[in-house]
């Protein structure tokens, strides 16, 4: 809770508070502060679900987090998704592209 007297999660304060750019920013923000595998692994179930692939998240986060917290990525990936990270990358990647980020990943969950 943000406060015991406004009896609101901060979520739903920003949200009832400020819209728009500045909302997205202060939500991810919130997002990230409290769990950030479970922020990571959103982004990355987002970059990787419907058609096609946001190829620039998701190299990205494979790169920046791959020494960091992978694993608990993954393990909130799993959660998230119903799936490993790695199973993900394996249906919507190939090639070269695919190795590497597999690397990336580490093992399947």
């Amino acid at each position: 809770r943000s406060s015991d007297l406004s009896k609101k999660c901060i979520e739903e304060s920003i949200d009832s508070e400020v819209s728009g750019h500045l909302e997205k920013l202060l939500l991810a923000i919130v997002k990230w502060v409290k769990s950030p595998p479970a922020f990571f692994a959103g982004r990355l179930h987002k970059a990787l679900k419907g058609a096609g692939t946001d190829e620039y998240t998701l190299t990205r986060i494979m790169i920046g987090r791959s020494e960091i917290d992978m694993l608990d990525i993954r393990a909130e990936y799993k959660k998230l998704a119903g799936y490993s990270l790695h199973s993900a990358i394996k249906s919507d990647t190939s090639g070269d592209y695919e190795a590497a980020l597999l690397k990336l990943c580490g093992g399947d969950d």
